[in-house]
């Protein structure tokens, strides 16, 4: 067993995502690093972008008990260094630490609360933040702490500087827009671009902006949907995780498609999350690489 790795019966887990161009030897190069250390593959996803000659991987692996992450990432900076790599290499074991904001439809919160209370996602609320106060009581009922901040024209920086605040005071890796209505500034934006997960009601790059449904109503469609991407300074034109659609009819009102589209939105939102915290999404420029199971 190499050294700095003790053994302490729990065996240790950990997910490598990887970019870098495509060039022969990469795979060989990171799966024999992993097995000199004595590490078991028990997932590995790749993918080449012919149009940008990048190629993207995801291995997800158990080590020794005892292995220690800084330990695995001296084990692998060869390779890293050789081949040019982005790569990160994350504790599987860590639970990841969300906040979630709301405005005042709270469906989407409510379906991951759920989802982490019945474990299908491993993530630990560490505060909700609304403009409103209507979530006030689900924050309660689960112990979650709640931030009631009003916000304005005047004092709308002042508060996204709270956010930064927070993220930074709790050690929140991911902040998700969980139907919070207010159009985040191109700082903040900027500031935590691929940590921000938005749900749109809607199946971009189609009905971008307000009242997505009544737009859709208005037109005729017969599918409606809605997208999780991550927020960027361009209003709804994030890089796209996840998307679902649902048909409707002539005889649908557009309530009717806000009612359907509610299950729509928690469901895509809960997949997108699910996808983020276990280091399935790979930001490809204004795409993304996803890795399902």
């Amino acid at each position: 067993m190499p050294a700095n790795l003790t053994s302490t019966g729990t065996a240790a887990a950990f997910v490598l995502t990887l970019a870098c161009d495509d060039q022969p030897g990469i795979v060989a190069a990171v799966t024999t690093e992993l097995a000199a250390i004595g590490s078991n593959i028990v997932e590995s996803n790749q993918f080449r972008d012919v149009e940008t000659n990048c190629f993207f991987m995801r291995i997800a692996f158990t080590g020794p008990a005892g292995m220690a992450r800084d330990g695995v990432e001296r084990a692998l900076k060869p390779a890293i260094d050789r081949f040019g790599m982005r790569a990160a290499i994350a504790d599987a074991a860590r639970r990841p630490k969300i906040i979630v904001m709301v405005s005042r439809f709270d469906h989407a919160l409510l379906h991951l609360l759920y989802q982490i209370r019945v474990g299908w996602l491993n993530a630990e609320v560490v505060a909700i933040v609304s403009n409103h106060d209507d979530s006030a009581g689900t924050a309660e009922l689960g112990g979650i702490d709640y931030h009631h901040w009003k916000v304005m024209k005047d004092n709308k920086a002042e508060q996204e500087q709270r956010l930064i605040d927070l993220v930074r005071d709790t050690g929140a890796d991911l902040v998700i827009l969980a139907r919070y209505m207010q159009v985040l500034s191109d700082t903040l934006s900027k500031r935590l671009y691929g940590r921000i997960i938005n749900i749109h009601h809607s199946f971009l790059p189609s009905f971008k902006g307000a009242k997505p449904y009544h737009q859709a109503h208005a037109r005729g469609v017969k599918l409606i949907g809605a997208t999780a991407h991550y927020v960027t300074p361009d209003l709804d034109e994030g890089p796209i995780i996840e998307q679902e659609t649902e048909r409707v009819t002539h005889a649908m009102s557009a309530d009717d498609f806000v009612a359907t589209g509610r299950d729509i939105e928690s469901r895509v939102l809960a997949r997108a999350v699910k996808m983020h915290l276990e280091n399935r999404v790979m930001l490809n420029g204004h795409r993304t690489v996803v890795f399902t199971q």
